[in-house]
């Protein structure tokens, strides 16, 4: 039996996993006790187990010899690289990434084995209708601010953020235009043009740049590759006037719907209420801006890239460990980056280099090398039967180009939804290459005969993975919903502007009660349980922000930001031994971070070298240093030593550092100026007008009640 040999005919796998690329991205969580990209990971799970169940049972009824491809060794040499980090680097992080390569080699596996030329129809249906049902919620959240699914940015449909949605769009959209050379009937090719329209538009609502330009890619790609294979297209009757008419009935639902604006009062706030067309336009001009580069977004990704180049650069051949970027990115950040951006580089190529090293460079260039010569035999590829194949692959291959450049500034390869189609796609790829072995005189295939005997134990295997993935969901669920609630409720007390009040103590004792149980299950989601760390600290409770952070540590050692808080917390407390330990780990990472320059004068301050600290404070402010605890310091330590000088300094400072605070700042540098050790009454007038004309008419009377009773007639 050679490589092309079909799969049997009777093999519901291919079509399960058309659904589960149907239901997976329409689906999502009405509530917001569950994050969005864990439901779509359990999802995609548990698709792909009952998947091979299905595999594995028509091979009992039917075995077929089973192929082998080099793609596969992608994922199982990321899959082996990450049990093998786990010895020596973040275990939890290690398990995780292994998780996610072992469900990619899978779906590749499942692919690669069942896919036929037929069965890639029903598939490409999944992946349109999916990415439409999608586009249908985006659609609602931006022209009416539908409120059903709980999300971060938006409108993100059922992705939590726009971003991770409009990278997954993106890949389809090759694939709803392949389906239309699959159509017989004209009205139905018609029919699908308005719903490829239609997510475009969605596409657009989002306003994601990385997305926007790879639609400016596929805009002339995908109509030439439609024109290059045009003779394969099966509509009846087909004439040239009827492709013009394609053309202009997508511009004619890009125009209309596009031009319908928003009712969310959320995107108003950002860029106005304007439509998907103005959103684009606005996005796509915002990479011309100066400040894009220095404050926006392309500045903080801009940060997290030259910090894992330099990671690159320590571990070039290792690699960091598979996940352990978040662990290790605060050694290799610059000074004053302390603070941190986000869990991933916004990179995949990158990210994949730091933590896998030689291993995932060499698996990354054997991909791109494949991707390449594919590419090349395709546009070579003669027929028959090349002219059958060729019109896939070529999509294909244009839905992966848009995967890798998206994938150049985010992390779509994490997204479960996004990953199960970039799994897929590669395994789309491999089948076609079974069915040309002979075309293409390929080394890659391989092909192993089935033994019965292996069905037991091969369903025995899967049933254990199948309990056990169960058992982490369920865990895993219950952790992230725990801390969700507590992360909710702390919010809804901070949000009150009373939170000392004594009403919300039952409400903060329920905090402390989910944030406990949430980080007994895990104590690895450092996200969400800092969130409620730094709500517990805003309102006064150290000693729990303080364990809480403590416990973070312990698996993300490297966060000089949360050193920082932990050290502070303990010399606030007296115990300046903790304190001193816990500020040394923080120097010794960034000696120069603001956060820890400031820390250093507490810890002078607070060890009885008030002295000493006031000189420190002041240097670091005549140096461009403008943490405000600093400034708060600086303030009270001029108050407390006399030494006015200190304190106009660090007002000043102040108001110009926080301009939401500068009438506060005014009033206070005011009080310095009219106080006995300066008695400049020029200035200090200056001073009280300026915090008066800052003050809004309902407040002006308080602060005049707030003034010395001898200026309050001169103002």
């Amino acid at each position: 039996m050679n490589l092309a040999q079909v799969a049997p005919r009777r093999d519901p796998t291919a079509l399960l996993l058309a659904l589960m690329m149907l239901v997976v991205p329409a689906m999502g969580a009405t509530h917001s006790d569950l994050q969005q990209g864990s439901l779509k990971a359990i999802a995609v799970v548990f698709f792909t187990l009952a998947a091979v169940a299905l595999y594995l049972w028509n091979q009992r009824q039917r075995p077929t010899p089973v192929r082998l491809h080099a793609l596969l060794w992608l994922p199982l040499g990321l899959l082996l690289w990450a049990l093998g980090s786990m010895a020596w680097s973040h275990t939890y992080l290690a398990t995780v990434e292994a998780t996610r390569w072992l469900v990619f080699a899978l779906l590749l596996f499942l692919g690669l084995n069942t896919l036929t030329l037929g069965r890639t129809t029903p598939l490409a249906w999944g992946i349109h209708a999916g990415a439409s049902l999608a586009a249908l919620w985006t659609a609602l959240q931006f022209w009416f601010d539908w409120p059903f699914f709980p999300q971060g940015p938006n409108p993100a449909s059922t992705f939590a953020n726009r971003n991770f949605f409009a990278e997954f769009l993106i890949c389809t959209l090759p694939f709803s235009v392949l389906l239309l050379g699959r159509l017989r009937s004209r009205w139905a090719v018609f029919g699908l043009t308005f719903s490829i329209g239609f997510n475009v538009v969605a596409l657009m609502m989002t306003g994601t740049r990385s997305a926007l330009i790879s639609l400016m890619i596929l805009g002339p790609l995908l109509p030439f590759i439609t024109a290059r294979y045009r003779s394969q297209w099966q509509a009846v009757g087909w004439q040239r006037q009827h492709g013009v008419g394609l053309g202009l009935l997508l511009l004619a639902t890009v125009g209309v719907l596009g031009s319908i604006p928003t009712t969310n009062a959320k995107l108003a706030a950002e860029s106005g209420y304007g439509s998907a067309i103005d959103r684009t336009l606005r996005r796509s001009l915002s990479v011309t801006q100066a400040d894009e580069y220095s404050e926006g977004s392309s500045a903080q990704r801009l940060i997290m890239w030259k910090g894992t180049l330099r990671m690159l650069a320590a571990h070039p051949l290792a690699g960091v460990g598979a996940g352990a970027w978040e662990v290790q990115i605060p050694l290799y950040q610059e000074a004053g980056s302390e603070a941190e951006y986000s869990d991933f580089p916004h990179n995949e190529p990158l990210q994949l280099l730091a933590e896998y090293g030689l291993v995932g460079a060499v698996l990354l260039l054997g991909l791109l090398a494949y991707l390449w010569r594919t590419a090349i035999s395709t546009w070579r590829m003669p027929s028959p039967p090349g002219l059958q194949e060729a019109p896939l692959r070529a999509f294909t291959l244009a839905s992966l180009l848009v995967l890798l450049l998206v994938s150049n500034a985010g992390f779509p390869w994490h997204m479960a939804t996004t990953s199960a189609l970039f799994a897929l796609s590669l395994g789309l790829l491999a089948a076609s290459d079974t069915r040309l072995a002979t075309t293409l005189s390929t080394p890659v295939l391989r092909q192993l005969a089935w033994p019965r005997a292996l069905f037991w134990p091969s369903m025995g295997a899967l049933t254990l993975a199948t309990a056990v993935a169960a058992f982490v969901s369920a865990k895993a669920v219950a952790s992230e919903s725990r801390l969700l609630q507590a992360s909710h409720l702390a919010e809804r007390i901070l949000a009150s502007g009373q939170p000392e009040a004594p009403q919300w103590d039952t409400d903060k004792a329920r905090v402390m009660q989910l944030l406990r149980e949430g980080m007994a299950i895990n104590p690895h989601q450092r996200q969400l349980s800092g969130e409620v760390a730094d709500a517990l600290a805003s309102w006064g409770d150290m000693r729990n922000a303080t364990q809480v952070w403590e416990t973070l540590l312990a698996s993300r050692p490297n966060i000089v930001i949360m050193l920082a808080f932990v050290a502070r917390a303990h010399a606030l407390e007296g115990d300046l031994t903790q304190a001193q330990l816990f500020f040394d780990r923080a120097r010794a990472l960034q000696p120069q971070a603001p956060v820890v320059q400031t820390l250093e004068v507490l810890m002078l301050r607070h060890s009885g070298q008030s002295v000493q600290a006031a000189a420190r404070a002041q240097t670091l402010l005549q140096n461009g240093v403008h943490d405000p605890d600093l400034i708060a310091q600086a303030y009270e330590l001029g108050l407390a030593l006399h030494q006015p000088t200190l304190a106009i300094l660090a007002l000043e400072r102040g108001i110009a550092a926080l301009p939401e605070r500068a009438s506060d700042g005014w009033r206070l540098l005011g009080d310095v100026y009219a106080s006995d050790a300066v008695k400049n009454e020029a200035k200090a007038l200056q001073a009280y007008r300026s915090a008066l004309a800052l003050m809004p008419a309902h407040g002006r009377d308080e602060l005049l009640g707030q003034l010395p009773p001898s200026y309050r007639s001169k103002l």
